[in-house]
């Protein structure tokens, strides 16, 4: 079985970038197939690898072993030798959490460093507390069609929402230095999210944003404001290829 699933841009359209969507706890590839294709259909190459493990036992091993998993991903979407770029990697969950520790360690990936990353549902150090499958689907997201995929994927590993994060790997990801353009994404409603660390971290970056989405759960990529969050995923991607100059600003508005 191939190790990623891709999403290419219409054909005959130029590549605009290369995206790596990293999953978080108990997801699967197919739980990004929606936002993949969003951002494919606007000419972007998309791809998503496996959640990392964040072994509590060897949280270090774990994330360059991560770092390297995602040096070979980026490298492989080469079809003519060169990667399109900006190359941006996606995060959610402890996917997010893994992309910030190893963008603020020591040890950046070997082959690659990224144009910018998004950190969708950043945990805090709470764990999830669902007694049943319901709880937990309530604490991800309020979208049907969401509920849905995560329920009819027999590869999602349910109850994760309970594992806890390591707190050095935690640590390292809110208390980043990186350099490297980000965008933070948190749900209003996500009760697993530490807005006074995310806001702490977004103001410790050089080149971050902190959106916060109106009535959305943990999955903030996913829930039931989707369409919403894959803008603004897509206006900072435009913004980025614009050396971080917003293409679009208000001049004056009644609302």
């Amino acid at each position: 079985m191939t190790e990623y699933t891709d999403h290419h841009g219409p054909e005959g359209l130029r590549t605009r970038g290369t995206i790596i969507v990293v999953p978080g706890r108990g997801e699967t590839r197919a739980t990004y197939t929606r936002l993949g294709r969003r951002l494919a259909a606007d000419a972007y190459r998309v791809r998503v690898v496996d959640a990392p493990s964040v072994d509590t036992g060897d949280p270090a091993g774990a994330l360059d072993r991560f770092g390297d998993r995602l040096a070979e991903a980026v490298a492989d979407t080469a079809d003519d030798g060169a990667v399109v770029r900006p190359v941006v990697l996606v995060g959610a969950d402890t996917g997010a959490v893994a992309v910030a520790a190893l963008l603020g360690g020591d040890r950046p990936p070997a082959v690659f460093r990224p144009d910018a990353v998004v950190l969708a549902g950043l945990p805090g150090g709470a764990a999830a507390t669902a007694a049943t499958w319901d709880e937990e689907l309530d604490v991800r997201t309020s979208c049907p069609a969401h509920r849905g995929t995560l329920t009819d994927d027999s590869q999602v590993r349910r109850g994760s929402l309970g594992d806890a994060v390591p707190a050095a790997l935690l640590s390292a990801a809110l208390d980043s230095e990186s350099d490297v353009p980000a965008l933070l994404l948190v749900g209003d409603t996500d009760p697993l999210a530490d807005r006074d660390a995310l806001v702490r971290t977004t103001k410790s970056l050089a080149r971050a944003r902190l959106s916060v989405v109106r009535g959305a759960h943990h999955d903030v990529l996913n829930d039931v404001q989707h369409r919403s969050v894959a803008a603004e995923v897509v206006s900072f991607l435009e913004t980025l290829r614009n050396e971080l100059v917003p293409v679009v600003a208000v001049e004056s508005s009644a609302w």
